[in-house]
């Protein structure tokens, strides 16, 4: 009997030691870094290939859009260094110039990022409407109506 239970206990700690390195195998291979432009282009050699993380702000006038082919071609910089990006495919609502962008991707031999996937950056910081239209003025408006009228 004592046998069989070390059989089992070392067949247990087998199994368990193979999960633990496919988990940690297929983390590590998930893991995809933040860089910032500067970093990318420091280290291109190396970065070719491998899944990145840039992170910076869109650069004034450099966003193009080809609506027919869905092609998206702009530059990430984060005030020192320029980083041309294409991306097929349709930005965020919240993506344009001058905002911070997140772009997940690969840099290519070529020299840009290819992007899988674009992530716009929002202000944290909350701003009322400029416009005079206020929700009291909507209010009212919609108070003035006759039932089943619509403004």
């Amino acid at each position: 009997m004592r046998g069989h239970r070390r059989k089992y206990l070392l067949a247990g700690g087998v199994v368990l030691a193979a999960l633990g390195g496919l988990v940690y195998s297929g983390m590590r291979e998930a893991l995809v870094y933040f860089y910032t432009p500067t970093e990318v282009q420091a280290q291109a050699a190396a970065l070719r290939g491998k899944a990145l993380r840039v992170g910076g702000m869109v650069a004034a006038g450099s966003v193009h859009w080809e609506p027919q082919t869905l092609r998206l071609t702009f530059v990430l910089t984060d005030g020192q260094t320029q980083l041309p990006v294409r991306h097929t495919g349709t930005a965020p609502d919240l993506f344009q110039e001058g905002a911070g962008a997140v772009v997940e991707g690969t840099w290519v031999p070529e020299g840009y990022l290819r992007a899988s996937t674009i992530m716009a950056k929002h202000s944290e910081e909350y701003r009322p409407p400029a416009h005079p239209e206020t929700l009291a003025g909507k209010k009212a408006l919609f108070q003035s109506l006759r039932p089943g009228e619509t403004p």
